[in-house]
């Protein structure tokens, strides 16, 4: 399902900053090597990320889910100077693919590429973090969102992408789809939570911003 009119989102992308050219060469080689490309975040997904982590200005980043890493270089736009994003990824068949262009990318000192399971590899890591994108397996969520959320600092943001899951999340729960009946209780997890203000905006497959309190 497209939320957004496709004519609009051209225009809209003419207005737009452009991709960079190692950013082009990625969506290209994604699509042309990579099953399920449609998992890129894209061009319009990927300006906002930036836009957002620019603002920020994030001296720790976390991402769950790098597929070929499109999002973690957008993120990782917005870094300080000693700036660090921590990405990963279960995936280990593409990870060769996503650290080439990782390693082309002018940040690639500052993004670690961990491969495993992020449930197990994320209270290994020692940071409080200014920006997490959750972006991975679906029925995980809300799993993901209480590991991370009391190490999100005041004022940090957590952002989850497929939120909207193509207009499923509207539909009756069907008890053997466990990736939308997951996404349902997530959104209404988040809603429900004290800790964070929330937006869901209608973007691309849905991105709800947490901003921790």
């Amino acid at each position: 399902m497209d939320f957004l009119d496709p004519k609009i989102e051209e225009y809209a992308l003419k207005y737009c900053d452009s991709e960079s050219d190692l950013l082009k060469e990625l969506n290209r080689q994604t699509h042309l090597n990579i099953m399920q490309p449609r998992m890129l975040s894209g061009h319009l997904q990927g300006r906002i990320l930036s836009s957002y982590s620019k603002a920020i200005k994030p001296n720790s980043i976390l991402e769950i889910g790098t597929y070929t890493g499109y999002s973690a270089l957008c993120l990782a736009e917005g870094l300080t100077s000693n700036g660090v994003l921590h990405t990963i990824d279960l995936n280990e068949e593409i990870a060769s693919f996503t650290q080439n262009f990782i390693n082309k990318s002018e940040f690639n000192k500052k993004i670690k590429f961990h491969i495993g399971n992020a449930l197990d590899i994320i209270p290994n890591i020692d940071l409080k973090w200014d920006l997490v994108f959750i972006d991975a397996d679906k029925e995980n969520y809300s799993n993901y969102f209480d590991l991370v959320i009391e190490q999100v600092k005041t004022g940090g943001w957590i952002i989850a992408d497929n939120v909207l899951w193509s207009g499923k999340v509207l539909e009756p729960t069907n008890k053997n789809d466990l990736e939308t009946q997951s996404l349902k209780n997530f959104n209404k997890k988040v809603k429900s939570d004290s800790r964070v203000s929330n937006l869901l905006l209608p973007v691309r497959d849905g991105m709800m911003i947490m901003v921790k309190k």
